[in-house]
């Protein structure tokens, strides 16, 4: 695991990275956005001169009682969930860190969320709004209280999963929730894959507060949040043995034991539609369910055969093993022409000298 840094005090430096930028745009430097760099792995390499953003942190307000919170791009994750600890309320999409020093702008730019999506939302479900330093190196707002559109684009939900691909994540807004007045995490242990998700799939249709569902070696592992009267209800109806409530937190953060590869092994997601039954036993050596089975981790040497036969189902996959991408054209499900074009087309727009953090998506993007 990372060392732990000393978080960066509260500061604003958005003038000297907008300066950046825009010199950057002016010769037509490539630049690779760097904040903590938990996330490196996820994607196409990048090479450009790099543009750190982590001493650009702090909040910058927070209203417990609306339920908003502004962060600068290079805060520290668990300096932001701190703050909202403190309040009792939290992410509601759960982010995964993958290491100390993960900011809530590369949380923001990969868009990934933990085991709680399904329930609460993914990420730019809760990001009311954006400021952005654009690729004249100039700060625009978007959504909030403030609204400015670029040729009819919602720029803060663009940015969302775009890995700094279309400019420079400098504030985030976004609505928090409160913690739940209980939670439960439970076991129960000698359910079939098979089994498992057709429970899944009925608890599914009943008001259960659900809020994550796993499935790994013959074991379902539930959690149970909200008020206490439903929490201990379909507690007592499920039965199972309890589980620690740090299992969450080392699946998010892919600190289990099944995240590590032997030799030849490569880590793939797998993000499929819901109630889809196993997949062929002969494209992976290994499997956890997650998201009550819509998202899964397989463990492959043959990662093309995993993506045909997800792609088969109506899903895709996605390599997560940095030493897979080299050689490789994206880790990525490759765009069909038309997606391809309208890709190309927004990044013309909104990055016309393919300055930021080019090719990390797909090649010439």
């Amino acid at each position: 695991m990372t060392e732990p840094a000393t978080p960066a005090p509260d500061r604003d430096i958005s003038e000297a990275l907008c300066q950046q930028v825009a010199n950057a745009h002016r010769t037509r430097a490539p630049l690779r956005i760097v904040g903590g760099d938990t996330r490196d792995f996820y994607g196409r390499p990048v090479e450009g001169i790099d543009l750190d953003i982590r001493e650009h942190s702090g909040i910058v307000s927070y209203d417990p009682v609306e339920l908003i919170v502004t962060v600068r791009a290079g805060t520290r994750l668990d300096t932001l969930e701190a703050a909202l600890d403190a309040e009792q309320q939290r992410l509601p999409f759960e982010p995964p860190r993958f290491g100390t020093r993960s900011t809530i702008g590369g949380a923001v730019a990969t868009g990934l969320s933990g085991p709680r999506r399904p329930w609460a939302g993914a990420t730019r479900d809760f990001v009311l709004g954006t400021r952005v330093i654009t690729q004249e190196g100039k700060r625009l707002r978007f959504g909030g209280e403030v609204m400015k559109n670029v040729a009819g684009y919602d720029v803060s939900r663009l940015m969302v999963g775009a890995q700094g691909t279309l400019g420079v994540l400098a504030d985030i807004s976004f609505k928090v929730l409160p913690k739940p007045a209980a939670t439960h995490s439970l076991r129960l242990d000698d359910i079939a894959i098979d089994k498992a998700l057709s429970l899944l799939a009925t608890l599914g249709r009943e008001p259960l507060p659900i809020t994550a569902a796993a499935w790994h070696e013959n074991a379902l592992l539930l959690r149970l949040e909200g008020g206490e009267s439903s929490v201990k209800a379909t507690r007592d109806r499920l039965g199972g043995e309890p589980l620690a409530p740090a299992f969450w937190d080392a699946l998010r953060d892919h600190r289990l034991d099944f995240f590590t590869l032997d030799d030849g092994e490569t880590l793939w997601r797998a993000s499929l539609p819901p109630n889809t039954p196993p997949l062929a036993p002969d494209v992976g050596l290994a499997t956890l369910y997650d998201w009550a089975g819509s998202q899964r981790w397989i463990k492959t040497r043959d990662g093309e055969a995993l993506r045909h036969a997800c792609q088969k189902v109506g899903g895709h996959a996605t390599c997560f093993t940095p030493a897979a991408r080299g050689g490789a054209p994206s880790p990525f499900t490759p765009l069909d022409p038309v997606l391809e074009k309208y890709h190309k087309r927004l990044k013309a727009e909104l990055d016309t000298h393919g300055i930021f953090n080019p090719g990390r998506l797909y090649a010439g993007l």
